[in-house]
C-alpha cells in the first residue's frame, strides 16, 4: 500500500520553516505523529541541499541517546553546515532534558527542528520555560472520516459511516483490518501502551487498578457532566476509596497524554465558564468503544457525540459545553475570529419529543449566531428551519458547517 499523505499536517509544518521556530507535533501515542514525521522526512530527502538527521526514540538503534548531551553529540556528528540540516526527533520527551539541545540549535541558520511528543506537559513546562514562544504546536488527531475512507479504501456511505463510528480513527487499523476482534485487540494494546508509558511511568502512579477503573468510568460516562466528587462517590461504592484531589490529578495525567479531553461548561446567558462539572471525550472514539465494551446499539449517541466533538476541534473551533437554565447545549463553538455557533448532536430524531428536546434548547438561545443539529436521521441531508440547520452526520464530517 502506498503512503497516504495527510497533507493538511504537512502543509502546517512547511508553513513554519525558516522562521526560527521549533515545530512540535503533539497528540496521543499511535495517532499518526510518527507517520507524518516520516512523510515529511521523505519529502525533505528529495532536496539535494537538505541534510536529514532523523532520530526515532522508539527504535533500539537510538537507545544510546538518553540525555541532551547524547543528543548534542549525535547531531554534531551528523551535521553538515554546507546544507540545511533538518533535525527530526520522534518521541522527544524520552530524551532527558531534551529542551536544552533544542534551545541550543534552533536559532542556527542551517537548522530546522521538527519533533513529536506524546505529553502536553512537555510543552507547558519543560520546553516553554526555556524558549518561551519560539515553538509552534501542531496537534495531530485521529483520522477524520474522509481520511478513514482513504486509508481503508471505502466509499462514502452509511455502511462506511457505521464502521467509522464503531472502529474510530487509529491509523494502525489499516494494517489490522476492520475485523471486530482484531481491531479491539489492537485498540486495547494502544490503550495499555499509552497508559503505561505516558501516564503511569511518567507520573510514577502506584494505584494502577484505580487508574484503570477511572478510565473505564470515563468511557462509560463519555459526554455526561461529571465532577471529581461524583466520581469519588461512585468509586467508593465499587470499593475504591480515593480523594477528589487524587481523581483530579489522575484526570489531568490522562489529559496530558491526550487520551481524553476535558471540556468545560459555558453559561450561555451569563457568558462565563463554570469551574467544576465537566464533560470528557476520548481522542479516539473507537478506543473509547473498546473500553466501554458491548455493542454500539446501547450507546450510539455517546459515540456520535464524541465524533462530533473531535471534528469540531479539527475544524479549528474552541469547544465548550453550553449551559442554559432550562437545559444543555452539547457544544458552544468559537472560531479564531471569535465568532460563535451552537451544535446539538443526536442519533435519530424520530419523534416529536426528541425534536423538541434537540431543537427546543437551541431556540431558547436568544442571539443570532448559527445553530446546528447534527444527526443520522434518514433522508436528512441538510434542512433549514427557524434559523436552525439540521445536518446529516455524513455531510458534517465531509463538508463541515457551511
Amino acid at each position: 500500500m502506498d503512503a497516504i499523505l495527510r497533507q493538511s499536517y504537512l502543509s502546517k509544518i512547511e508553513r513554519y520553516l525558516g522562521k526560527d521556530t521549533i515545530v512540535i507535533l503533539t497528540g496521543q501515542r499511535r495517532i499518526g505523529k510518527s507517520y507524518i514525521l516520516r512523510l515529511f522526512r521523505d519529502k525533505v530527502n528529495k532536496d539535494t541541499k537538505a541534510n536529514v538527521i532523523f532520530i526515532d526514540k522508539e527504535k533500539h538503534e537510538f537507545d544510546n541517546i538518553k540525555t541532551y548531551k547524547d543528543l548534542n553529540a549525535y547531531i554534531d556528528e551528523h551535521r553538515n553546515k554546507k546544507n540545511t540540516n533538518f533535525i527530526l526527533i520522534d518521541e522527544v520527551q524520552d530524551i532527558e532534558e531534551f529542551e536544552k539541545s533544542v534551545r541550543s540549535y534552533y536559532e542556527e541558520p542551517d537548522i530546522e527542528i521538527v519533533v513529536t511528543g506524546s505529553n502536553s506537559k512537555m510543552l507547558s513546562s519543560d520546553l516553554s520555560t526555556l524558549i518561551g514562544g519560539r515553538y509552534k504546536e501542531i496537534y495531530i488527531q485521529a483520522l477524520s472520516y474522509t481520511e478513514f475512507m482513504l486509508f481503508h479504501q471505502l466509499p462514502d456511505s452509511d455502511e462506511t459511516l457505521s464502521k467509522y463510528i464503531q472502529f474510530g480513527g487509529l491509523p494502525g487499523l489499516v494494517k489490522m483490518g476492520l475485523d471486530e476482534q482484531d481491531a479491539r485487540e489492537y485498540q486495547l494494546d494502544v490503550y495499555h501502551t499509552v497508559l503505561l508509558k505516558d501516564v503511569i511511568m511518567r507520573n510514577n502512579i502506584r494505584n494502577v487498578p484505580f487508574l484503570e477503573n477511572l478510565v473505564r468510568f470515563i468511557a462509560d460516562n463519555s459526554g455526561k457532566i461529571v465532577s471529581a466528587n461524583s466520581i469519588a462517590k461512585y468509586m467508593k461504592s465499587q470499593g475504591d476509596s480515593v480523594t477528589s484531589t487524587v481523581i483530579i490529578n489522575y484526570i489531568k495525567f490522562l489529559c496530558d497524554a491526550y487520551l481524553i479531553h476535558k471540556v468545560n461548561r459555558y453559561d450561555i446567558h451569563g457568558k462565563k465558564l463554570f469551574e467544576s462539572n465537566d464533560k470528557f471525550y476520548f481522542e479516539d472514539s473507537g478506543l473509547r468503544n473498546a473500553l466501554a465494551g458491548g455493542s454500539r446499539e446501547g450507546d450510539v449517541e455517546k459515540a456520535i457525540e464524541n465524533i462530533v466533538y473531535n471534528h469540531l476541534v479539527r475544524l479549528g473551533f474552541e469547544v465548550t459545553v453550553g449551559q442554559l437554565q432550562a437545559g444543555e447545549i452539547d457544544f458552544v463553538c468559537k472560531n479564531p475570529k471569535g465568532e460563535r455557533l451552537y451544535v446539538q448532536a443526536s442519533y435519530i430524531i424520530a419523534d416529536e419529543a426528541t425534536r423538541k428536546r434537540e431543537f427546543g434548547n437551541l431556540r431558547a438561545i436568544k442571539d443570532n449566531y448559527p445553530k446546528y443539529v447534527i444527526s443520522m436521521t434518514p433522508l436528512v441531508d441538510r434542512q433549514d428551519a427557524d434559523g436552525i440547520t439540521h445536518l446529516h452526520l455524513r455531510r458534517f464530517l465531509t463538508e463541515g458547517v457551511k
